[in-house]
């Protein structure tokens, strides 16, 4: 009995070293301090508030907007904000600067001056989504607005203006069959590894005022469920490399499936060096679209296990990352959805495969009392280990006279606990975390470049909360800038390995596309706690070209041109 009860620890010794050594499982770079933020946008200058025209029968369009851009658009190095915007229903034009979309510059200060009418960008039509890049490769970030049957792209002129290049170059949501789509997100990615990038932009369902279904009770009307209607497929749109584009959205695959799209986000999920798409669809099963070698995608959501939850149910899949969340080097998934819902979350099993994971890694019982829209993952305390954001309200005002739901809710921040865990740490982010809104889009980056990084979230009815990272302590950290000459100039899709002079290993990957229908920082960042120096970088540029830094030091803002 003895030898078998030592043997029995031994064995249960063994297991728990080795899940303790396993890669899914790292070490934190620092020990845990609080994480907290402050919303200075009192005393900022960004005095956007979401206007989606709200009406008594609480229509389906007036719930869904709310899309953030943060990106440094004059290349001064500091980031600069768009907020997409409303418009007056039913005829839904911006005749009100009210409802105009909004471009305020960074004036390095913690101020922010509004430039929109100089920028020529206050937009058309109801405005959803935004999406950032530099699609021509000038040097310049370039600007795509997503909305309810008028999609823009803004060419990005150097000057401080935008010049609206929609009809020439030929992305304007539309169809091949003429049929004008409501686009909610877009995401920039080199599918094809050519050196241009291209456009995905996701599809949400096909609704008009024309067909007006009502649902509630008068005086307490709700949105109506997108089950009601029916699904659309997503546009992609192959970059020529000549300021237009080409809708190959049937030859690739891509339009061939009907789906009712929010949040998308895009990785190369299986390490084959081509970039796959990851879509949230709205109580539908969610679509993972397999790049082919750059010929055309397979989709295999059901497959690898994400278009369900565990339970295998779809949810109200809103907001998406595609991010490493475990240090495995292997892009995961997580997505907010609707109280009573969950926010799912997948781990890349490396094999092709992911696993749901909601409630092991300790999210599932406190989402399950939340509604999440924007999204991102990031070291907000720069520990080494990767965080979660959520920027939370219900999508129907009314939802109080029918179930126990709060409308307007706070954000929430889970922190990365180790061995695949998070924990709900909002109650100590300080007073910014305990304020309830009616929350929607939410982008990410270092506003001033001190390393740490900060949100902005839209706000329907009210002003914009501009969330500066104030989290003590004395972390390291690093912000790469891939800048791509035989890849596309902005490096997106470019992976990276950083290895601290503890030899902790991250990873991480080039990408704008993050949240809901919002787009973040390209810039790169890695928390490094109590490292002062970088041991190692290696990038893998889209290009197949693989680069190695060594001895770098920490705290510090490093450009990385393609060699």
């Amino acid at each position: 009995m003895r030898i078998f009860i030592v043997f029995a620890f031994a064995l249960i010794l063994a297991l728990y070293l080795l899940i303790a050594a396993s890669p899914s499982s790292p070490a934190k770079e620092a020990p845990a301090g609080p994480i907290t933020f402050e919303n200075r946008q009192p005393r900022c200058g960004m005095n956007f508030v979401l206007n989606n025209s709200a009406t008594e029968n609480k229509s389906l369009v007036e719930v869904t907007l709310g899309g953030v851009a943060v990106f440094d658009f004059d290349n001064d190095g500091y980031l600069d904000v768009f907020f997409t915007n409303g418009a007056r229903i039913p005829a839904l034009l911006k005749d009100s600067p009210a409802f105009h979309n909004r471009l305020y510059r960074n004036n390095h200060d913690g101020t922010f001056t509004d430039v929109t009418e100089r920028a020529g960008v206050a937009g058309a039509g109801y405005s959803m989504g935004a999406a950032a890049a530099d699609y021509d490769n000038d040097g310049w970030m370039d600007l795509y607005v997503t909305g309810f049957n008028r999609n823009i792209l803004y060419h990005n002129n150097g000057d401080g203006t935008f010049t609206d290049v929609t009809e020439r170059a030929r992305v304007g949501g539309v169809t091949a069959s003429g049929k004008k789509m409501w686009s909610v997100a877009a995401a920039w990615l080199d599918y094809d590894n050519d050196g241009f990038l291209d456009l995905f932009v996701d599809s949400y369902v096909d609704w008009s005022f024309s067909d007006p279904r009502l649902c509630g009770e008068p005086g307490k009307r709700l949105s109506c469920s997108p089950a009601f209607y029916q699904g659309q497929p997503s546009i992609l749109y192959r970059n020529n490399g000549d300021g237009t584009f080409t809708d190959v959205s049937d030859s690739t695959c891509i339009g061939k499936l009907a789906g009712k799209g929010m949040g998308v986000a895009v990785a190369d999920y299986d390490g084959d060096g081509f970039i796959d798409i990851f879509v949230g669809n709205d109580n539908e099963r969610n679509f993972l679209f397999r790049n082919l070698k750059g010929k055309s995608f397979q989709e295999v959501g059901v497959e690898t296990s994400v278009a369900f939850t565990e339970d295998g149910v779809p949810v109200s899949s809103m907001g998406v990352d595609f991010q490493d969340l475990d240090g495995d080097g292997r892009p995961d998934i997580i997505v907010t959805a609707l109280e009573g819902e969950t926010f799912p979350l997948f781990f890349n099993d490396g094999n092709g495969f992911f696993t749901a994971a909601t409630y092991q890694a300790g999210i599932g019982f406190s989402s399950r009392r939340m509604s999440g829209w924007g999204v991102g993952a990031y070291d907000f305390d720069n520990d080494g280990a990767t965080d979660l954001f959520a920027a939370n309200s219900h999508s129907d005002e009314n939802i109080g006279f029918f179930r126990n739901y709060s409308y307007r809710q706070p954000n929430v921040l889970f922190r990365n606990t180790g061995h695949r865990t998070f924990r709900d740490v909002s109650a100590g982010c300080g007073p910014a975390f305990q304020h309830a809104a009616a929350h929607r889009g939410a982008a990410f980056g270092d506003l001033n470049n001190d390393g740490q990084v900060d949100a902005v979230v839209s706000v329907i009815g009210e002003t914009a909360e501009v969330l500066y990272n104030t989290s003590p302590g004395r972390n390291h950290w690093i912000l790469i800038q891939a800048i791509g000459t035989k890849s596309n100039r902005d490096g997106i899709g470019t992976r990276i390995r950083v290895t601290s002079e503890s030899g902790l290993v991250q990873y991480n990957h080039v990408t704008t596309s993050v949240g809901y229908a919002s787009s973040s920082d390209k810039r790169v960042h890695f928390g490094l706690g109590l490292s002062a120096k970088i041991r190692e970088i290696e990038l893998r540029w889209p290009s197949g070209i693989v680069q190695t830094l060594k001895n770098v030091a920490a705290d510090q803002v490093l450009k990385v041109i393609e060699k």
